[in-house]
């Protein structure tokens, strides 16, 4: 599910001296991803680009920042020193494959809604078909950053990802809201990677007439209550748990150069 909400990322370019690269962010903390996507497309540039990313959603709660940082870090960048959009792509999907964030974010957001992936990697590599999906979404947070690379340079974890997933490519033929729920709900209970806490939310989402599953590998999940009734109900338990929850929408379009700020 491509989200509305993601990483904002503002580039300069200052000419003379020696290539550098400067990346700050909201966040504070070092974003190895996001720097190394932006200093490979510097080349032979003369001089200083400076990043600022901004965030909508935390990094390391399964919603895709690293992969979304990276993403905007490099479109930013090729723009303020003439590199295609291709390279920016191409750029950030390794940076992202490599730097253990993600195993294809970057081809997700190139595109809006629902996203089923046909053939791994990004365009015209990989195949990436993507369906409009109009639902309000239910997003939570239920305790500290579970770090992607931490699971993904597991052989074991990743051996239970590979057994959870099978069964999932038939979301391709015939993607819809119900059948990507469906299989986010299995696939979340079959990899068994939810800790405690976001067990005991998908618990009591799931009682209270809501798909939900596991944002992977978050301690976080996204839900979608299945009536209005349904609706009304878990919203009352959500404010009684205190659980720090947005509502928001996927995306209608993919990553994208808005216009500039001043």
């Amino acid at each position: 599910m491509v989200l509305e909400l993601g990483v904002h990322a503002i580039a300069e370019a200052r000419t003379g001296g020696r290539t550098r690269f400067r990346l700050t962010s909201d966040l504070g903390g070092p974003l190895p991803i996001s720097e190394e996507a932006g200093r490979r497309l510097l080349g032979d540039v003369k001089g200083t680009v400076t990043v600022r990313l901004t965030h909508d959603l935390p990094v390391g709660q399964g919603f895709g920042t690293s992969a979304a940082g990276a993403t905007a870090t490099a479109l930013a960048v090729a723009r303020v020193v003439g590199r295609s959009r291709g390279d920016a792509v191409e750029v950030a999907h390794l940076a992202d494959l490599f730097g253990g964030g993600g195993l294809g974010g970057v081809a997700a957001i190139l595109g809006g809604g629902l996203e089923v992936r046909v053939r791994p990697g990004i365009p015209p590599w990989g195949g990436v078909v993507h369906r409009s999906f109009l639902p309000s979404l239910l997003v939570g947070v239920v305790g500290d950053a579970i770090p992607s690379p931490r699971i993904l340079s597991n052989p074991r974890a990743i051996q239970r990802l590979r057994k959870a997933a099978e069964g999932l490519d038939r979301l391709g033929s015939r993607p819809s809201v119900e059948a990507f729920f469906e299989l986010s709900e299995r696939f979340t209970d079959r990899a068994g990677l939810a800790p405690a806490s976001v067990r005991t939310a998908l618990r009591a989402l799931r009682r209270r007439g809501a798909w939900a599953a596991q944002a992977m590998f978050g301690r976080s999940f996204f839900a979608l209550p299945r009536s209005s009734t349904a609706r009304r109900t878990v919203v009352r338990w959500l404010e009684r748990a205190r659980l720090p929850v947005v509502e928001l929408r996927a995306s209608r379009t993919g990553a994208r150069i808005l216009p500039t700020v001043r």
